[in-house]
């Protein structure tokens, strides 16, 4: 806290507490105004302006310190002053006070209460920002809310000042112009709670649901302005239609035919989208199968040339087997016998209640829209004449490449580089940033770079691909780092620089549905488009594009959809808990190390060695660590991440713990079962205990000991 902070601190506190100190609060109560009615009022028939001032003034420092009295104050106000006059006075005094106390709260406690809650003053500067002047509004209208409260606790937040006065000046009104009033009948009353009788009370209530009301129907009018130039069909044949048979359309249309609704699923490639069959699926597959010849290297069988083709194609025999083990959980036909219709052609959508498919329109309530994403391809001069792959591709190698190139270094290339070399491919990385897996811890990083080198990968971090160039059989990628450029050969080409929303070719554009600034399909906190009825969920929106959010985010607009003139559920995306899977695995949940420094957020870090576990000594798994943030002194987990073997597995309890409030010490209390990796969890979670241990009571019992021990 600076020097002026800690100043401004002193003075109010010195100024609230002599207000106690002294006894001032017996001048602000009902009795003191009462019997001294006629004295004020003389004096401000003899000196009104200078009595205006002095009751504006003192009205204003009442306000701003937040002492009792504001009420009194105001009843002062009509007695003094009339109704007219007396509203115009208390209006502008208690709006300028709150002002005061507002900016001494922003000031003072804003930036230390960012710091030590970081993501929640996150969550709530972004509604305040968005809905923060209609809020405030609301709480101004009833004063059952304490409106000292109000002006601090909004000062913790982004809304700007101005906007804080005007909607406080106007938002208090009602209730200013009530106290005055009352307060020309001064005489009348008994006590501040006669003033706020339950009638005064409801009608109050009624007056903040007003706005509530308001808003309901602006957004009926909005909404009629959008559906303004389609024709609504009088009748639908369907509840829902999803557009999409991956991850995020197969949740929606289960969860909807769950609900016995009639629901339409139609998918134009192959059922299960990217995830099943050029993602998640084939992927682990082949990194399964090279950790298999990377265990047979060691035990000192180590392919090579002819031997290593064999193994690739091996290799690709599982990953299409385990596509093909797993294609009936996501069939057509296993949909079906739930209650989905199942239409294989291309979606368009015709208006906001109808889709065509290959000539066949439908109607529907509602549109879910999970489209997927698609491999982004970098603008790189002469790549396509030399030929690459994708994600989507990389499947359709003929063999396995002798000198490959992996463009990115996030988890796709890191996990598909680490892959193919140690399949037996010459694999060199090229990475723009300064270090792989730039979204994780970096010593995560560390570990996963050190492994990937160690099996023969050759990285280049910090290096800019500028260009492709081919002669004949001959492909080369130039790269440049520090003004140097380099030349690398290759055979095949990856690209793994990311995954680009699937946005084309639905008549997006025709219905005036907007995308973000990352081309992706715009929603709001409950997945609705600018089109109440329509829905999007999974890549096609991110911000996460992972298969387990896809699916989470599905479950919230398949209910909204079915349940959206009822009731609207916010998709919650409070713990996101993610994995990449090279060897070692790092999983993560929440702030990392690095985040949380950015950030300014107030962090313990309590680590914990996989070497110190005894299920990793005897597995030869010992490479990892479990590192979890804390707020000091405290068990709350705000972030954790774990780099090891099945890490993507052992996450799973932290994220439990987190989104139910668990902390470190109900970990340390939960029975781990003997010897198994899940026990580093519970092992990490006794490393912070001992670092919290009450000194000063362990002095006491060793004392205590003694004695006993005579």
């Amino acid at each position: 806290m600076t020097r002026t902070k800690i100043i401004l601190l002193l003075v109010l506190a010195a100024l609230f507490g002599a207000f106690f100190l002294f006894d001032l609060d017996r001048y602000f109560n009902l009795e003191f105004l009462k019997s001294g009615q006629r004295a004020f009022q003389d004096y401000y028939q003899a000196y009104p302006f200078r009595m205006i001032a002095i009751y504006f003034v003192l009205y204003v420092v009442v306000v701003a310190l937040s002492v009792p009295g504001a009420a009194v104050m105001t009843l002062a106000g009509g007695a003094l002053f009339g109704l007219p006059l007396g509203v115009v006075v208390v209006s502008f005094a208690s709006s300028i006070g709150a002002l005061l106390a507002f900016w001494a709260s922003r000031h003072l406690l804003r930036d230390w209460v960012r710091n030590r809650f970081g993501k929640q003053s996150e969550a709530v500067d972004a509604g305040m920002q968005k809905d923060g002047p209609f809020y405030l509004f609301v709480l101004r209208l009833v004063p059952v809310f304490p409106f000292f409260l109000i002006n601090l606790l909004m000062g913790l937040t982004n809304i700007p000042a101005w906007t804080f006065y005007w909607v406080s000046q106007v938002g208090m009104l009602a209730a200013t112009i009530v106290f005055v009033n009352a307060g020309t009948r001064l005489g009348q009353i008994d006590s501040l709670r006669g003033i706020l009788s339950a009638d005064v009370i409801g009608a109050f209530a009624l007056l903040g649901l007003f706005p509530l009301i308001v808003r309901k129907l602006m957004q009926t009018y909005q909404a009629r302005q959008i559906y303004s130039k389609w024709r609504k069909p009088t009748m639908f044949d369907r509840n829902l239609v999803v557009i999409g048979g991956g991850a995020a359309g197969l949740v929606a249309a289960y969860t909807a035919a769950m609900a016995n609704a009639k629901v339409t699923l139609i998918e134009e490639r192959k059922m299960g989208g990217d995830c099943l069959n050029v993602g998640c699926v084939p992927s682990k597959a082949l990194i399964h199968s090279a950790r298999l010849l990377k265990q047979a290297a060691k035990a000192g069988n180590q392919a090579g040339g002819a031997e290593a083709e064999a193994r690739f194609a091996h290799a690709m025999a599982h990953v299409r087997s385990s596509i093909q083990a797993i294609e009936p959980h996501d069939s057509a036909e296993r949909y079906g016998s739930l209650g989905v219709e199942v239409i294989r052609g291309r979606a368009t959508m015709v208006s906001p209640w109808e889709v065509e498919v290959d000539g066949r329109r439908l109607t529907t309530r509602s549109i879910i829209l999970a489209t997927g994403a698609e491999p982004f391809v970098p603008p790189i001069p002469g790549l396509r004449e030399a030929g690459f792959y994708t994600s989507d591709t990389i499947w359709e190698l003929p063999g396995l490449p002798r000198r490959l190139v992996v463009l990115g270094g996030g988890p796709l290339g890191c996990e598909l580089a680490q892959a193919f070399a140690r399949l037996g491919s010459q694999v060199t990385q090229v990475e723009r940033g300064a270090r792989l897996m730039a979204r994780e811890d970096a010593e995560a990083s560390r570990l996963v770079t050190e492994s990937m080198a160690s099996d023969g990968v050759r990285i280049l971090t910090g290096h800019q691909a500028l260009r492709c160039v081919r002669e004949g059989e001959i492909r080369r990628l130039v790269v440049e780092k520090d003004g140097k450029e380099q030349v690398v050969e290759f055979d095949a080409l990856l690209c793994a620089v990311g995954r680009a929303a699937r946005i084309t070719g639905f008549r997006l554009e025709e219905l005036g549905i907007p995308l973000t600034a990352r081309k992706a399909i715009e929603v709001n906190e409950y997945l609705q488009t600018i089109y109440p009825n329509i829905y999007a969920c999974g890549d096609a929106i991110g911000p996460y594009q992972f298969t387990h959010t896809a699916a989470h985010e599905a479950w919230y607009a398949s209910m909204n959809a079915l349940l959206g003139g009822i009731w609207k559920f916010r998709v919650d995306y409070s713990v996101v808990p993610w994995a990449t899977f090279t060897d070692p695995e790092v999983a993560r949940a929440g702030l990392s190390e690095d985040e949380a420094r950015e950030q300014g957020v107030a962090i313990e870090v309590t680590r914990f060695d996989l070497r110190d576990l005894d299920r990793a000594v005897t597995d030869n798994a010992t490479t990892g660590f479990v590192k979890v943030l804390t707020p000091p002194g405290k068990d709350k987990i705000l972030g954790v991440t774990i780099v090891g073997e099945h890490a993507g597995d052992l996450i799973a309890e932290y994220v439990l713990a987190m989104k139910h409030g668990l902390g470190l010490n109900k970990i340390l209390q939960t029975m781990h079962i003997y010897p198994t990796l899940a026990e580093a969890n519970k092992l990490a979670a006794g490393a912070w205990r001992r670092n919290h241990l009450p000194q000063r009571l362990l002095g006491w019992a060793a004392r205590y000991n003694a004695r006993l021990r005579g």
